[in-house]
């Protein structure tokens, strides 16, 4: 059991380092805004992302901009290794004597304690509020599904986004900037540098690669050898790694099994599930209204951030074109979008299918090289085939830099550059 007098030490020292923070010039993350309508409402409002993406910096500014009285706690804290849920009900005695009686309680890596969600149902049903932050999003989804069924909204933070990373390097990029010469240079420039470095704002701020590479580690050793008990951490870094390298590729778990050491094709779907629970990497289905269908084919891969992939990819020379895809398909997620891909038999792909209920809303074809004439060719070729079959004409192909519209067989193609699409102008 954890001593009172430990407790008012720390969280005397993590509310001093909140005030302090108020001094800092932090990049305003955009979920800022989307999670501010729900500040008042009883739900409880969980957190979730990658290590490391600025989940505590933002439940800071959550705190900084609509609260004034409130408990917070990180759990991260090397002091609270053992903190358990009987300590809560100390915890919040400590609370109260510190800092008075108050309703809303920020819970900061809550996930790192056994048992912590049947605590907050209890208070929960005592009318008090909840912000919580976690890296797993398995773990938090099906405790919190036991615990606080339709009371609860999930949101997802990431590395920074590209209009992020512009705020970050003192840019404010604005609604004319298509139209300045100057700007849309510095904006060309910017995004070479994102596509480069990923949105992880201490890497930002260091340049050191060496850090990119202490998360990967730190992602497969806390948040998936010491939570799920894995006994082989090489297999697992081999498989993190290969996924990293080959993002934007097509895969299976029969194709992973055989290109890496693992001996079976049920290892690897577990495996598989905790880097992705982790946040390490995502994967996007084939489009098909049936779902054996879908679970038939391969499915493509991505990492969470470009930099990231960088750093721990076994490749020694930059795909472009693998770069941008993986952009747009982080900016999907973080755009909450329900998305695809598309292939058929003559093996023409459509890089993402963007589906709303039912139906297909728009078609996104990513193409770095657009000004080569035979590839323009193949990209829209595959495009209008998957419009005929998809009954969708909201046709988008991302490019490095060119912008145009054009009508091929009757259908109207937009031409977007992707930094204007990033910044959704």
């Amino acid at each position: 059991m954890i001593s009172k007098e430990l407790l008012k030490e720390i969280l005397l020292e993590q509310r001093k380092r909140i005030e302090d923070l108020k001094k800092e010039d932090f990049v305003k993350r955009e979920e800022l805004n989307k999670i501010k309508k729900f500040t008042k409402i009883k739900s409880s409002i969980i957190i979730t992302g990658v290590r490391r993406c600025g989940k505590s910096i933002f439940l800071l500014q959550i705190i900084n901009n609509f609260f004034d009285d409130y408990y917070y706690i990180n759990f991260e804290d090397e002091r609270l290794a053992k903190f358990t849920v009987d300590d809560f009900n100390r915890l919040y005695e400590v609370f109260i004597e510190l800092f008075g009686k108050n309703g809303t309680f920020f819970l900061d890596e809550v996930q790192n304690i056994v048992g912590w969600e049947k605590w907050v149902r209890r208070m929960y049903e005592d009318k008090f509020k909840f912000f919580i932050t976690g890296s797993n999003a398995k773990l938090l989804s099906k405790e919190l599904a036991t615990v606080l069924t339709g009371r609860n909204l999930q949101f997802s933070i990431y590395p920074f986004s590209f209009k992020e990373f512009l705020i970050f390097n003192k840019f404010k990029p604005e609604k004319n900037d298509v139209y300045i010469t100057e700007r849309r240079a510095l904006i060309s420039k910017y995004l070479s540098e994102y596509s480069k470095k990923g949105g992880f704002p201490e890497f930002l701020e260091s340049n050191n690669i060496e850090i990119l590479q202490g998360y990967f580690n730190d992602i497969i050793q806390k948040d998936i050898v010491e939570r799920y008990n894995v006994e082989n951490i090489k297999q697992i870094k081999e498989l993190g790694r290969y996924i990293l390298t080959n993002s934007g590729n097509l895969t299976s778990y029969n194709q992973l099994k055989k290109l890496t050491e693992l001996k079976s094709v049920n290892t690897v779907i577990k495996y598989f599930s905790y880097l992705e629970n982790s946040y390490l990497i995502f994967s996007i289905p084939y489009f098909s209204y049936s779902i054996k269908k879908q679970n038939a084919n391969p499915f493509k891969i991505y990492s969470i951030d470009v930099g990231l992939r960088d750093a721990m990819s076994f490749k020694f020379s930059k795909d472009a074109g693998r770069i941008y895809e993986n952009l747009v398909a982080i900016e999907l997620k973080r755009r909450n979008k329900e998305v695809y891909y598309w292939k058929n038999v003559q093996h023409e792909e459509v890089d993402f299918v963007i589906k709303e209920g039912l139906k297909v809303k728009q078609l996104i074809q990513v193409c770095y090289d657009i000004e080569s004439e035979n590839v323009k060719k193949r990209e829209i070729k595959s495009l209008i085939n998957a419009s005929k079959e998809l009954k969708c004409n909201n046709l988008i192909v991302i490019t490095e830099d060119y912008g145009n519209s054009e009508r091929v067989d009757n259908k109207k193609v937009i031409y977007t550059p992707l930094w204007k699409w990033l910044l959704d102008v």
